[in-house]
């Protein structure tokens, strides 16, 4: 599949307008600057929907990441070999202008503009690819995949990071939502926790409301080194569950990531 760029309506056009400036105008103060910088490094603008062979030079640059067209939701196999090497899933259809504020299902603008700017960040992309490992280790365990599945959940799309100036969003499903953003910073509703891999996997997630619980994270480094223990837990709950655990795989990472 490939990006037809040549398809996309005015609405379309109106709609990444409309979602993108009222999302950039909330982000300062609210998102990580990691993701506000990578706004930038990925040339995202409201008065034009990212080309995706564009958007993939530009990550290349970066962390050697790409984006690869999907048509929606995709096998979990499939989804995590892609991932592990460093293909980003993503669709190339926008909800319509009746659809700004919710959508079941993610669509280009979720897909890019929630993750794609942090794309350009080495050790959230290093996490992804070990995450990726661990899951195609366990493929055939559901178990494993819904662990697998809450990490991702509560880090990737839901979770919030420690940095100097307070609590800041880097969760892709935040970062997209109007709604959310402002809750999950805000709100006395949900909890705000420390990120432990334990927590997450005894955690699961919700899908048809805002978020009771998120994680917080101290670093994306964190992430990265939370890998090892991930592995030893879900392989400990896969040997309880009576399945086999295979043999131990080694953490990768890209040493030649472009610094910025």
């Amino acid at each position: 599949m490939r990006q037809e760029y040549e398809k996309y309506t005015p609405e379309d056009f109106a709609v990444w307008k409309i979602l993108f400036e009222r999302q950039i105008a909330q982000l300062p103060g609210m998102a990580t600057d990691e993701y506000l910088e990578g706004i930038k490094r990925v040339d995202f603008t409201a008065d034009r929907i990212p080309r995706f062979e564009e958007v993939s030079e530009l990550l290349a640059r970066y962390t050697g990441w790409k984006l690869h067209v999907v048509p929606g939701l995709i096998p979990n196999k499939e989804f995590f070999e892609l991932m592990k090497a460093r293909n980003f899933c993503a669709t190339t259809w926008l909800r319509r202008m009746d659809q700004l504020d919710y959508l079941e299902e993610p669509d280009m603008f979720h897909d890019v503009f929630g993750h794609v700017p942090l794309l350009t960040n080495a050790p959230l992309c290093n996490f992804l690819v070990n995450l990726s490992r661990i899951a195609l280790r366990y493929i055939d365990s559901e178990l494993a995949i819904e662990l697998v599945s809450r990490i991702y959940w509560y880090t990737v799309e839901f979770g919030l990071i420690r940095e100097a100036a307070g609590l800041r969003i880097y969760g892709a499903g935040i970062l997209s939502s109007k709604g959310e953003t402002w809750y999950s910073l805000h709100s006395d509703v949900p909890k705000r926790v420390p990120y432990t891999v334990r927590d997450v996997i005894d955690t699961p997630y919700i899908k048809d409301r805002f978020q009771e619980k998120y994680f917080v994270i101290d670093s994306f480094e964190q992430l990265y080194d939370s890998v090892g223990e991930l592995e030893r837990l879900i392989g400990e709950e896969v040997q309880k569950e009576g399945g086999r655990r295979p043999e131990a795989g080694r953490p990768e990472e890209r040493t030649e990531t472009v610094s910025y």
